[in-house]
């Protein structure tokens, strides 16, 4: 995948201006101690992660969307197509809601402020 994509940036933990500095502490979101740690600032072009306090509540929006992708997904999966149990269904869905929370979460975040900073490669700017 090309620098310059937002999906790029929002796939592998990277600023969305730069695309170079990492934009939470760690890759692994399953590291529950860190998993919601993000920098400050980009380390290699100094973009600001937190540009005024509350501006990561409209990613509960993003989160939201992800879940109910996820939800329509497996549903359309499982009970339509597999022809499996709603009950069973249901109880399957239930933890991978909770296992995938840290994902969502860290995605959610990348996606939000993908929308609102561009991307521009070092040297310009």
């Amino acid at each position: 995948m090309l620098k310059g994509n937002k999906l790029y940036s929002i796939l592998f933990n990277k600023c969305p201006r730069c695309q170079k500095g990492d934009f939470f502490v760690t890759n692994n979101a399953y590291n529950l101690r860190q998993f919601d740690k993000m920098h400050p600032q980009c380390a290699v072009c100094g973009q600001n992660f937190e540009p005024e306090p509350g501006f990561y509540t409209g990613a509960l929006y993003v989160s939201y969307a992800l879940y109910v992708a996820w939800t329509i997904s497996t549903f359309v999966l499982f009970y339509v197509l597999l022809n499996i149990d709603v009950l069973v269904y249901m109880w399957a869905l239930l933890p991978s809601l909770v296992i995938l929370t840290p994902y969502f979460f860290r995605v959610a975040r990348r996606v939000w402020i993908n929308i609102f900073v561009a991307y521009r490669p070092p040297g310009q700017g």
